[in-house]
């Protein structure tokens, strides 16, 4: 039994609304601790459940503690921080003709503004 067909089981036998907002709350915070029920918990103490939400988390914790699944743990976030590749020669040249050009292009855009503004100053005071 995994945790979330816990959740489903208890909201098929308390369909009361205090109950489901309690348990909108857990699945919130199972979503922030990567499924560690025992972390939710913690931090939900920080907020107020619903009137009659604490015997609804207390069944809930009971029965994941006797699943064996109160306090699971599945190490760092795989998807935290993004693999560095290596960078081969190939990808390297293009980077380094993509920042060519585009200094090209600023200096030629820095060159049009000077020779239009050369070109509107003469016509003025002349």
């Amino acid at each position: 039994m995994t945790l979330y067909g816990i959740i489903a089981d208890l909201r098929r036998e308390q369909p009361t609304p205090a109950a489901m907002q309690t348990f909108d709350l857990v699945v919130a915070e199972l979503g922030k601790t990567r499924d560690n029920l025992k972390e939710a918990v913690a931090n939900l103490g920080d907020r107020p459940l619903p009137p009659g939400g604490k015997p609804v988390l207390d069944e809930l914790v009971a029965r994941a503690r006797a699943a064996g699944i109160y306090d699971l743990d599945y190490g760092p976030d795989p998807y935290d921080k993004a693999p560095v590749e290596p960078l081969d020669q190939g990808t390297a040249g293009i980077g380094a003709l993509l920042a060519l050009s585009s200094l090209a292009a600023v200096g030629l855009a820095i060159a049009a503004v000077v020779i239009g503004l050369n070109a509107i100053l003469r016509t003025s005071s002349g």
